[in-house]
């Protein structure tokens, strides 16, 4: 019994000491990572930079696509272009054998939203042009100097694994990641961390309080005729796209306050003297559930078949994007989170903080107090529907939708937010793009590839995060709920958005591409003194701080 007992203790002890030197070897590793991605800072700022100045809308990010790809298959990846049948998409693969592990993160900008950075008040660089007032031009820079860390690293210590590199096309269209889902390209991905530009270094879990979304462009055929010489002949598809608003409209009173709907007439007719015959309306449906959005959907159905009675017109209907309401990861996020707490937020220089306020000022913030200096908590699960929260009934009612959804139902996701934008904007507007290719956004994404980097080298060598990983998204995401895309089999995705657009303004935009052959920063290229704001916001500024000190 005493020789069970001393061989037990030994084998313990053992595997105690095996463990302690493995952690050991994690953590060292961990070290040599964040050093790694501090070097590829300046990799990480040319990246940034360059997709700054393409300023691509959806499905024509092209000179993305080329710049990505190219620099990609430099480094030794190998690239699948065109996936799901978007040209603007790929895949970047790198390793062998498992875990596979996928990053991936949005490239397309906003329309209308061109804006100098750094400059804090309305300044485009091409009038009227698109430009990244989201700050989608960053994340592919963070994803790709973390790559480059954990390659190196994993080359030298022979760590099995692989990584996949992916780009969010289209997504404020919400129009092609249900499309990788449909078609297989998560199949066989242990897991994936999806990046997003934001205001703090954060990540979270569950129910992220998003709603799922149907994009739907309606599409009413009548009869031409001489407006004023035979108006009875005429069949107006225009008179079928302004009922179907306003019976919807008038449907919005009785339906769930969860939902939200809104729509941009495409396709109004040609001109006054003659009846439209063709005419077409775009809606964006959204609710908190997955039979939500298709009870949603339904009654605009319902709501356009009802317009085209009323006209003696056709309708029919195209989806243009889907996207579900997402769930995150809880041991990922977790894991993800115990880093960011050792990376922590960047040191914002004096000159950070001074476009911060005095941009949040121009904008009318509810808080003018700059950029953040206090790490988030990890972010808990909404709750769909009615909650108790200090005796109160609360709902969470959602809002925004993110087709990244779609990946965190088809494989284990997490979404690490990093900080290189400034509180309090509008969000899809051209203040947001003003830090996104400064001094802001650089340190947010060295910072937010610093964190992933950790959780790269947990995930693959840390066999049992993987299995947590997996039996969470079994045994709780997955336990009563099943994923179905809201995209059927022959859906194709609508590559022909934004084709006019950028037709019109990419020559323009192409005189204004960062050369970092030639300049260090694009803010040297664009000759911006960095920060520049007018004497009055300097001033207000300054009142501010002053008045805070008292």
């Amino acid at each position: 019994m005493r020789k069970i007992y001393l061989l037990s203790f030994l084998l313990l002890a053992a595997l105690g000491s095996s463990a302690q030197s493995l952690n050991s070897k994690i953590e060292k590793l961990k070290a040599e990572a964040v050093l790694e991605v501090e070097k590829n800072a300046a990799i990480g700022q040319q990246i940034n930079d360059m997709l700054f100045s393409f300023a691509e809308l959806g499905f024509q990010e092209v000179e993305t696509f080329n710049y990505l790809t190219s620099l990609l298959e430099k480094e030794g990846f190998k690239i699948e272009k065109g996936i799901s049948g978007v040209p603007t998409a790929w895949t970047a693969t790198w390793g062998s054998g498992s875990p596979v592990i996928a990053l991936g993160s949005d490239i397309d900008c906003i329309p209308k939203a061109s804006q100098k950075p750094g400059v804090a008040y309305h300044d485009p660089i091409v009038e009227g042009a698109p430009g990244h007032g989201e700050g989608h031009n960053s994340g592919q820079a963070l994803n790709i100097i973390s790559a480059l860390a954990i390659k190196k690293i994993m080359e030298r210590e022979k760590i099995s694994g692989t990584l996949m590199l992916w780009p969010g096309v289209a997504e404020e269209l919400v129009a092609t990641k249900a499309y990788y889902v449909r078609d297989g390209y998560f199949k066989n991905v242990d897991a994936c961390i999806f990046t997003h530009v934001g205001d703090n270094l954060k990540v979270g879990y569950g129910d992220n309080g998003y709603n799922g979304v149907v994009s739907v462009k309606f599409n009413f055929e009548g009869a031409a005729a001489h407006a004023a010489g035979a108006p009875w002949r005429g069949r107006s598809a225009l008179d079928a796209v302004e009922l179907m608003d306003i019976g919807w409209n008038f449907r919005r009173e009785h339906l769930e306050v969860t939902q939200r709907s809104h729509y941009v007439i495409t396709d109004g007719g040609d001109q006054p003297n003659v009846v439209p015959s063709k005419a077409s309306v775009w809606y964006y449906f959204r609710e908190r559930t997955y039979p939500a959005i298709k009870a949603l959907f339904e009654k605009g159905i319902k709501t356009a078949e009802g317009a085209a009675l009323m006209t003696d017109t056709k309708f029919s209907y195209e989806i243009l994007g889907s996207a579900w309401p997402a769930h995150f990861n809880k041991p990922l996020a977790e894991a993800m989170y115990n880093n960011i707490k050792k990376v922590g937020l960047p040191t914002w220089s004096a000159d950070d903080q001074l476009l911060a306020k005095a941009t949040q000022l121009e904008l009318n913030a509810k808080k003018i107090e700059g950029l953040a200096t206090k790490l988030d908590t990890i972010m808990m699960p909404y709750t769909v529907g009615f909650e108790n929260v200090n005796g109160r009934q609360l709902m969470a009612i959602g809002g925004g939708s993110d087709d990244i959804a779609d990946i965190s139902w088809a494989v284990p996701t997490i979404n690490l937010n990093y900080p290189s934008n400034i509180p309090g904007l509008p969000g899809h507007h051209w203040s947001n793009a003003i830090t996104m290719a400064t001094p802001i956004a650089h340190k947010g994404i060295v910072t937010g590839a610093k964190a992933e980097v950790m959780t790269l080298i947990d995930l693959f060598m840390k066999p049992d995060l993987i299995v947590k990983v997996k039996d969470y998204y079994k045994t709780v995401q997955t336990k009563d709920i099943q994923y179905s895309p809201l995209v059927g089999e022959k859906d194709k995705p609508a590559i022909y958005l934004n084709q006019k657009i950028m037709t019109e303004y990419a020559p323009k935009l192409k005189a204004t591409y960062y050369d970092p052959s030639k300049y260090k920063t694009y803010l040297e290229q664009l000759g911006i003194q960095y920060p520049t704001l007018r004497p009055d916001q300097k001033e207000a500024v300054i009142k501010l701080e002053v008045k805070g000190k008292k």
